[in-house]
Order: structure tokens, then sequence, then C-alpha cells
């Protein structure tokens, strides 16, 4: 098997790339998200240190792209192209077996259907041209530092630990489609709560001398009056984000492994069912 041939390299050397890649995005990802939020967070979709998405699409990036080294304007053309496709028919690919969506970019300026945008594109450009410059020739020395054997055994180890890893993963991702609907009635829930309190703090604000809200108007030119108020007001907005972020902590504490870090690692798993729940009540309407 690991003298077949693919673009005259043999599959040897593309199954430990695709695993020192797979590795090396999993750091990047984890080490991002998890400084972002101050915590440590796994971004691979299995367990183990992974990030399979990232292993295929450099590796399919370097054979795909591999006539084109030598130009880096084309290597920077074409790693967006190669790459953006490959992002985009992963996330349908995703959303179609697990019902939901597992990164969204519809808050990013030029995206489309939130799958894919230009910024993301415009960075794996970039991160092709780092690929052929730097980091695969690196890749390929490390590969070459261990004998032959021990990196075929290494290979058909990892190979065996990931798949029984995507194996129990992807069973807790496919019963996603139905604990979202359960998490998002219990969110949409507390989120009305919330707001309900909010209205009710902010018809009672005073601030210091008895000014109400409803003697606003009169003081609409009272400058410390208005700071007072908006710091007051952001202050019960904090509280309730503060609020409900503990609540979703708490809901998470209630569910397995691995439905737990897909959660952390993945705030938008939600967005699918919003998708599919608002077109299901657009059919009906129509």
């Amino acid at each position: 098997m690991f003298t077949l041939t693919l673009h005259g390299i043999d599959v040897y050397q593309i199954a430990n790339w695709f695993f020192i890649y797979s590795f090396i995005g999993w750091v990047w990802e984890t080490l991002y998200v998890s400084l972002k939020e101050g915590e440590y967070i796994n971004r691979g979709f299995v367990n183990g240190p992974v990030c399979t998405i990232y292993g295929f699409g450099a590796v399919s990036v370097y054979l795909i792209l591999k006539p084109l080294e030598q130009n880096l304007f084309f290597l920077f053309l074409g790693g967006i192209a190669v790459a953006t496709i490959l992002e985009y028919l992963t996330a349908v690919l995703m959303e179609t077996l697990f019902h939901t969506s597992w990164w969204d970019y519809s808050d990013r300026k030029f995206n489309f259907q939130g799958r894919i945008c230009l910024e993301a594109s415009v960075a794996w450009g970039i991160f092709t041209v780092i690929l052929f410059r730097v980091l695969h020739p690196a890749v390929e020395k490390f590969v070459n530092l261990y004998p032959r054997y021990a990196g075929k055994i290494a290979v058909c180890a990892a190979f065996v630990v990931y798949v029984c890893d995507f194996c129990y993963s992807a069973s807790a991702a496919f019963h996603l489609k139905d604990r979202i609907p359960k998490w998002e009635q219990a969110l949409e829930k507390k989120h009305v709560e919330l707001m309900l309190k909010v209205n009710a703090r902010m018809n009672a604000l005073e601030l210091p001398g008895g000014v109400s809200l409803d003697s606003m108007k009169d003081r609409m030119e009272d400058m410390d009056f208005i700071r007072g108020m908006n710091k007051r007001r952001q202050a019960i907005l904090e509280e309730v984000s503060s609020e409900l972020k503990s609540y979703k902590k708490s809901l998470t504490a209630k569910i397995g492994h691995n439905t737990k870090r897909f959660f952390r690692a993945y705030p938008h798993l939600n967005r699918g069912y919003r998708l599919r729940h608002e077109k299901d009540k657009k059919h009906k309407r129509s």
C-alpha cells in the first residue's frame, strides 16, 4: 500500500504529511480559540490532537498546486480557490450529515451562506504560499529524520486510533440534531426571562437625586445624567450577558463529554437548526 504513488509521491509520504498537518492545524486552532476564550478548548472534531480538515486541505492544496510552486502569485490565487472550495464542500457535507453548522461567517463581510468569506479565503491564499515556502520543506525534512519502518508503524497506529476516535465522536455528532432543539428552546426561554428582567430594571432605573426614566426627556442636556444612565444600562446588560453565559455552562454540564466539547468548541452549532427551523416555518406559511 505504501508503495503506491500519486503525482509521483508515494502514499507513505502523503500519509505522514496528512497526520503532521492535522496536528499542526489542531495546535493552531486550539491555541487561537483557547487564548481568545481564556480557557482550554479542543477544536478538533475528534478527541485526539488532530484537525482533519487541515491535514486533508494542506495535502490536497500541495498536490493540486505543485505545478505552480515556482510562481508565488499563482500559488496565492490557487490557494484561495482550492482551499475555499474545500472549505465550502466540507461545510455542506458536515451540515448534511449532522444537520448543523460547525462554523459561521455570517457576521463577516463578503460571506457566502455563512460557510465561506473573503477574509478567510485570502488567509488561505497566504497560508498556501507559507505552506510551499516554509512549512512543507520543514515537514519533508522531519519525515526523513525517522526510519521508514517506524513511520509505517506510526501511521498505521495513528490511523487505527483516529478511526476509533472518529466513530466515537461521529456517534455523538449524529445525535446533535435531537439535542440542539431542546438546547435552543431552553436558551430561548431563559433569554426571554432575562429580557423581561432587563426591561423591568430599566424602567425602575434611578440615578442619585431621584431622577427616573420618566423625567429623562427633561434632562437630555445634562451630560452627567446621560453618562450615568449609560453606565448603569451597560452594567445591567453585562450582568444579564454573564447570567446567560452561566446558564449555558449549566446546560452543557448535563450532557455527555463529546457533546459538551462540541458546544464549547463550536458555538455556531445551533445555526443549522435555526436555518432549518426558519425554512420549515416559511414552508408551512406558504
